[in-house]
């Protein structure tokens, strides 16, 4: 399958189906990231209507990333079985109905409801990373997994930023804001089904075809024959699987934290207007722009000479920058500095978050889906973790200064992973084969130069 897969990354091509699934994936994970923590730049506000003790705002944030954790051990294999062209499109139909629902929550518990429900989009991602790796050749997959998940996760930054402006626009119109926050949750939802239309109209599955039609034609999958939960269990058996989901508990779930709580810290701590707050916790998102991609870019890179252990030295150096940035964050008594301190850590989680992406499509090709959602799903209980904690010592600071102790101690814990010698022997032979064929393609004017 490999002479299929895309060697290099037109960002300006829509014409075949790797650059089509590149695309359309960032774009659904940005859509869905963004409905995701719609609500949480407008909690400052909600939690006045509901009157939430900081108990019930805690249980709130959990909840919305939770469910997350089975979503996405199970959208992986589903992935192998049905597609990701398919899994996609249903998640994005279906997730939409509880992001327009939580405006019709009138308590507490129904908020939480619908907030937990809104939770199972988060597996976007793991549907996304399948997808570009199954499209892109060794030379490259990295940047394009660390690139589409880091443009789709910026969408929890504009969300931070756009959705209190555009509950300011609709308190403009003579709109009370109780009203007006239900409005703007209707946005997301609708932007949800129109992707969920694209998906399904312009991408395929791999490079090939359908899956399904592929697999009933007898033709092998890359992902594994059969697909499915098989693929799941081949994946648990997998210590690398385990240590890299620890590592992207310690990073993505760290991530999600931030998103959750950031608007309000600022708003609480150091009297920032709603607006500026969700300025301020957006600039965190804002970063996956180009650092998650930063991440894969240099892990490509690094593998040219290093090959699979230089992959991993890389996500240990960024692990380790990302613990040291958060405990210094922890300590900031001024908004300026807290800001400053925010972007240092948070360049160096999505870096991590890139880098790790980098490394997942090479522990099991013969697995893929549920190395994906294994990975995946780390992140979200991570971010469960996370709340639990902030729950457990009450203060905000506290809980950053232990979750940067242990992003330290992951990243010590990455330095377990290894590799045998035919197993890097196999992925380098596949990896030289790629720029190979990169390079044939571009002596002969058929390819396009790309970032990578």
């Amino acid at each position: 399958m490999l002479s299929q897969k895309a060697t290099s990354i037109n960002l300006f091509s829509f014409s075949t189906p790797q650059m089509r699934a590149f695309h359309l994936s960032w774009l659904a994970f940005f859509v869905c990231f963004f409905a995701w923590f719609a609500v949480a730049p407008l909690m400052p506000v909600i939690k006045g209507e509901f009157h939430l003790t900081p108990d019930q705002i805690a249980n709130i944030n959990i909840a919305a990333v939770g469910i997350t954790i089975l979503v996405r051990l199970i959208v992986g294999p589903l992935c192998d079985r049905f597609g990701p062209r398919r899994t996609y499109t249903a998640l994005l139909a279906l997730g939409a109905i509880p992001v327009m629902g939580i405006a019709f929550a009138q308590s507490y518990m129904g908020f939480l409801i619908f907030r937990l429900a809104i939770g199972a989009i988060g597996a976007s991602f793991v549907i996304t990373q399948f997808h570009t790796s199954v499209m892109f050749a060794p030379n490259v997959v990295g940047t394009a997994n660390a690139t589409v998940g880091g443009w789709g996760n910026a969408g929890g930054g504009v969300t931070q930023s756009v959705m209190p402006i555009l509950l300011a626009a609709i308190v403009s119109l003579g709109i009370s804001q109780s009203l007006g926050w239900r409005l703007a949750m209707i946005v997301p939802g609708v932007m949800m089904l129109i992707v969920a239309v694209l998906y399904w109209t312009l991408t395929q599955d791999t490079p090939e075809g359908d899956i399904m039609d592929l697999r009933a034609r007898g033709i092998a999958i890359e992902t594994g024959k059969k697909g499915g939960w098989d693929v799941f269990r081949q994946a648990s058996a997998n210590f690398r699987v385990w240590v890299l989901a620890l590592c992207y508990a310690a990073s993505f779930g760290i991530e999600l934290f931030i998103h959750n709580v950031a608007a309000s810290y600022y708003v609480d701590k150091f009297g920032l207007t709603l607006a500026n707050a969700g300025f301020a916790a957006g600039s965190f998102g804002l970063l996956a722009l180009f650092a998650r991609a930063l991440g894969g870019l240099t892990s490509d890179r690094i593998a040219r000479g290093w090959g699979l252990q230089g992959r991993t030295l890389l996500l240990v150096g960024f692990l380790a920058c990302e613990g040291l940035g958060l405990l210094a964050f922890s300590t900031m008594t001024s908004v300026g500095w807290a800001i400053g301190a925010m972007l240092v850590f948070g360049l160096f989680t999505h870096m991590s978050c890139g880098a790790i992406y980098a490394l997942v499509p090479f522990v099991d090709r013969k697995a893929l889906g549920g190395v994906t959602g294994i990975v995946g799903a780390g992140g979200n209980v991570g971010g469960v973790a996370a709340g639990f904690l902030l729950k457990g010592v009450g203060g905000l600071p506290q809980a950053l200064f232990i979750m940067g102790c242990c992003v330290i101690v992951a990243a010590l814990c990455a330095v377990t992973i290894r590799f045998s010698v035919k197993h890097r022997d196999t992925e380098k032979a596949l990896y030289d084969e790629a720029v190979a064929r990169r390079l044939m393609l571009q002596n002969t004017g058929i390819a396009v130069a790309s970032p990578a």
